[in-house]
């Protein structure tokens, strides 16, 4: 079955990638910005997962989450942008979303967040591959 007319322009409209991406990122640009402007809170956030030297670790974060998602929007080295949120989102799961020692309604919401992770460390990895297979060198 063909998609119709209107569907397959819109989808081929360059403004809709860049919303597409824009989207993908935007958890990662508001928790970036977030922990940036209060960042004794990032460095809460840190403890609270057991994660030190907690200061320098949210630091990093902050730069990976920005860096990355800003690499991601501009098509500067989108697939290695891509990669790092992907890893650092797999990573970050297994930290934050520790399911199985959980019960009850907390094991339901962390189960819950845990595969939807998997499915935007998907997603960064698909953008990553994406960028890749089209032999990009670190530009547009």
């Amino acid at each position: 079955m063909r998609a119709p007319a209107i569907a397959t322009a819109a989808a081929r409209a360059p403004w809709i990638r860049s919303v597409c991406l824009l989207l993908l990122c935007a958890a990662y640009l508001q928790g970036g910005i977030n922990k940036l402007t209060d960042f004794n809170a990032a460095i809460g956030e840190m403890q609270h997962f057991g994660l030190s030297p907690a200061a320098p670790l949210a630091a990093l974060v902050i730069a990976l989450e920005l860096g990355a998602s800003v690499a991601i929007l501009t098509g500067f080295y989108r697939w290695l942008g891509a990669g790092f949120l992907g890893v650092f989102t797999l990573a970050a799961t297994f930290v934050a979303n520790r399911y199985w020692e959980m019960s009850g309604m907390e094991r339901f919401a962390a189960a819950n967040s845990f595969y939807e992770h998997l499915g935007l460390t998907g997603a960064f990895l698909l953008v990553a591959w994406l960028d890749l297979q089209k032999g990009s060198n670190g530009t547009r």
